[in-house]
Formats: structure tokens, C-alpha cells, sequence
């Protein structure tokens, strides 16, 4: 399906969008790499992580062959204001509980909006979709795993993984922050939209932790988590991107 300029533009959006979580949470699950709890969570933290750098930088592929400039310049040469990451993927890794937490809520997210992409208009989209099918089942397995194991565990594991679900969520939220271009997304059948997927991953997630002692907390105000998709970030992000593109700044114009 051919698009016009006003569809090219959303669609743009949509997958800076997409790709800038994968690369921050990407970086941020290596950063376990070496330090998990255990040898099998070491490795599979850093095997995510790879994953999750492998799909940004699909993305941003595509966004190349749009017209944008190089993948490596998208994902290294841009400031945090240019940045179309949500809050969630920008906080440090903490405890393993917080990024355990992290890692259910953000990957159900994705293995949906993927889902949900496989019929894209977009044959680009549509296309890794389908690719990265089996990568994010994995990913949203691991989590389900690992939550219900912990929070059906003793009362100190049920208590961490409850603060970390009490801290998560509502950044959470920051997943399905609107865009300027929802209704244009929406009626060229490109992506249904953050509140179709939003109520999709509530009842995803709602399910999971029913089989769980875990409470999901209220949020009154969603739009408090709002932000990281206009360029508005927390303090985390830039010194992330200090330490993530010192290599690249070097000689932005090598080839590695």
C-alpha cells in the first residue's frame, strides 16, 4: 500500500518510537550482564538484550530506507530531547526484582503491539513483526516464569516483587503515551493504536497476575508518566547516552 506524506510522517513517529525503547532497555539488560542472580538469568538478561538491540536496529533500517539518515547515526548521534523513549526503559537497573518487573511489563507491551503489527499496511512493519515473533514469545515466557515464581514465593520475595510492580506500573503506563498521529495511524491501517494495545496489555497482564498474590496498583493520573515520547526525560537518560555513544563520538564517521 503506497502512503502519502502525512502517513509517512506518523509512521515515522510510531517507529522511533518502537525502536528507541528497544535501544535503551536494550543497553540497560546488558548492564546484568556479569551480575545476574543466578548463571541462567545472566545469560538470558544478556540474551534479551541482544534481542532488543537487534530489533532497534531493524528499525531503524527502516527509518533509513525512509529517508532518514543511517542506523548508527539514529541510534548514536541523536540528544535525549530528540530521544522517543518512554520513562520506563530510562531508569537504572536497580534490584533484580525492579527489572524483572520491567522486563514482564514492557515485553507483554511489545509481544502485543507486535502482534498487532503483523497486519500493518506498512509491509516494512508488518514484515519484522512476523521475524521477530518467536524472540518476544521467548522474552514474555521468561517473565511470566519468573513473576509467578517469585510472587508465589515466601513473604520476602512476595513483598519485593510487590514494591517493584507498585514502582513499575505506573511508568508502565508511559508505554501508551498518545501521539499527534493516532487517527492517521489508526485510518490508513498502519497500527490500531496505544488505546487498543493498552487495553489489550491490561488484560494480558491483569490475567498473569491473578494467578499471583499481586495487587496492581491505582493510578489516578496516567499522564504522569507521559512525556519521553516528546522529547521530555528523566534524569537517567543522559549520562546513559553519555556512556553509550562515547565509543561512537570518537569518530562518528567510522566504520566498524
Amino acid at each position: 500500500m503506497k502512503h502519502n506524506t502525512e502517513q509517512i510522517t506518523a509512521i515515522k513517529d510510531l517507529i522511533f518510537r518502537m525502536a528507541d525503547d528497544q535501544l535503551i532497555l536494550g543497553h540497560r539488560n546488558s548492564e546484568w550482564t556479569g551480575l545476574g542472580p543466578i548463571l541462567e538469568e545472566d545469560i538470558a538478561f544478556s540474551s534479551m538484550a541482544q534481542d532488543k538491540l537487534g530489533h532497534s536496529q531493524a528499525l531503524f533500517q527502516i527509518l533509513s530506507r525512509m529517508g532518514e539518515t543511517d542506523p548508527d547515526s539514529l541510534a548514536f548521534g541523536r540528544k535525549e530531547n530528540k530521544m522517543k523513549c518512554c520513562h520506563l526503559v530510562e531508569y537504572p537497573i536497580g534490584e533484580y526484582d525492579f527489572s524483572l518487573m520491567r522486563h514482564f511489563l514492557f515485553d507483554e507491551s511489545e509481544a502485543l503491539r507486535f502482534d498487532m503489527l503483523r497486519n500493518s499496511s506498512f509491509e516494512d512493519l508488518s514484515h519484522i513483526a512476523w521475524k521477530f515473533r518467536g524472540e518476544l514469545k521467548y522474552h514474555t515466557m521468561h517473565a511470566e516464569v519468573w513473576i509467578k515464581q517469585l510472587s508465589n514465593g515466601n513473604d520476602e520475595s512476595r513483598v519485593r516483587m510487590q514494591n517493584a510492580l507498585n514502582e513499575c506500573y505506573p511508568l508502565a503506563l508511559g508505554l501508551f503515551e498518545p501521539s499527534d498521529f493516532e487517527d492517521i495511524l489508526i485510518e490508513s491501517d498502519v497500527f490500531p493504536g496505544e488505546k487498543v494495545l493498552q487495553e489489550k496489555w491490561y488484560e494480558r497482564v491483569s490475567m498473569i497476575l491473578s494467578k499471583t498474590d499481586l495487587i496492581i496498583p491505582e493510578v489516578t493520573d496516567p499522564a504522569i508518566a507521559y512525556g519521553g515520547r516528546r522529547g521530555i526525560h528523566t534524569e537517567y537518560l543522559k549520562p546513559l547516552l553519555d556512556e553509550m555513544t562515547e565509543v561512537y563520538n570518537i569518530d562518528p564517521s567510522a566504520e566498524w
